[in-house]
């Protein structure tokens, strides 16, 4: 279960993240959310896919009016709060399915964020639907995930080709439109992984459920990393020039799901989600070079 998977890596990604996010997240992820978030004093938050919940601390720290952080991994709840309890910010902490979100009224929250965590919740139509139920009038989801474009399990990968003194770099993809989940390798120790699940999905998924739910897109953006994730990440110059990442903000209809512009229809019935395990690999031949250099594989805390 997806859940189990999260509480396996509860502490291992706690040591990471701490109260700043690890170098992926604070260098590369995390600008380009809380940029198309702004400024947050007086707001109702929903933290969803809280995690240690150190974004939900910062944003009550920032002067929301609330914050409330929802996971579905106990383990990582846990964490939170003891995070909370140790400097209080007033931050609360529920645990709930993304897909459920019983208890929080209709119409409450100002802000709903999810910070790399979307493409991991397998019941992306029930997210949005509840997301959209608890919105406020004039309130936003933001919420940010791996590239779908550019970042799918194991079917993309960087290559690079040197010849003589240049340095060409290229992402490559496959099966973009074959959406299935797949298995996640975590490296939290020398000799231990861990696996969680992830759903690769097309674009046109994400919009169709946001539209669906009576949400229309209102700004995107492909964070680019910053001088830090470009010193210390290996992959972190290749990101100039290819984004592995994606921010999206999309806010209610002010007429509601009725009046809302209608999606077409796609040609052809979508394909069954299928299973995968990922594994992160190198290999070299000749001139070139491959990797993964996924979003959701971290083989080691500078990675």
């Amino acid at each position: 279960m997806v859940r189990e998977g999260w509480d396996a890596i509860a502490e291992w990604r706690d040591h990471r993240m701490g109260e700043a996010g690890d170098l992926w997240h604070r260098a590369i992820i995390d600008p380009g959310l809380l940029g198309q978030i702004g400024a947050v004093r007086g707001l109702r938050i929903l933290d969803l896919g809280c995690g240690n919940g150190y974004l939900t601390r910062r944003w009550a720290r920032a002067g929301a009016r609330s914050v409330v952080g929802v996971d579905r991994s106990a383990r990582s709840l846990a964490i939170a709060r003891r995070r909370e309890l140790a400097r209080p910010s007033g931050a609360r902490f529920l645990q709930r399915d993304a897909a459920d979100l019983r208890g929080l009224p209709d119409h409450s929250i100002d802000l709903v964020a999810c910070n790399m965590a979307l493409m991991d919740i397998p019941d992306l139509k029930g997210t949005v639907r509840e997301v959209a139920r608890v919105l406020a009038d004039g309130g936003r989801f933001v919420f940010s995930i791996c590239h779908p474009c550019f970042d799918l399990d194991e079917r993309s990968a960087w290559e690079i080709e040197r010849q003589l003194y240049t340095e060409t770099v290229w992402r490559k993809v496959r099966g973009y439109t074959e959406e299935r989940m797949s298995r996640v390798p975590w490296k939290i120790s020398d000799t231990k992984l861990a696996y969680t699940r992830t759903y690769h999905r097309t674009l046109e998924t994400y919009v169709r459920a946001l539209g669906d739910a009576g949400l229309a897109i209102r700004a995107m953006r492909e964070p680019r990393p910053g001088p830090e994730a470009v010193r210390r990440s290996p992959q972190g110059r290749f990101m100039l020039e290819v984004p592995l990442h994606l921010v999206v903000e999309a806010a209610p209809w002010p007429s509601g799901p009725a009046h809302r512009p209608r999606i077409p229809s796609g040609r052809g019935s979508r394909k069954s989600v299928r299973t995968s395990a990922t594994v992160g690999r190198r290999r070299g031949w000749g001139g070139r070079r491959r990797g993964t250099g996924s979003a959701r594989r971290a083989a080691s805390p500078g990675s």
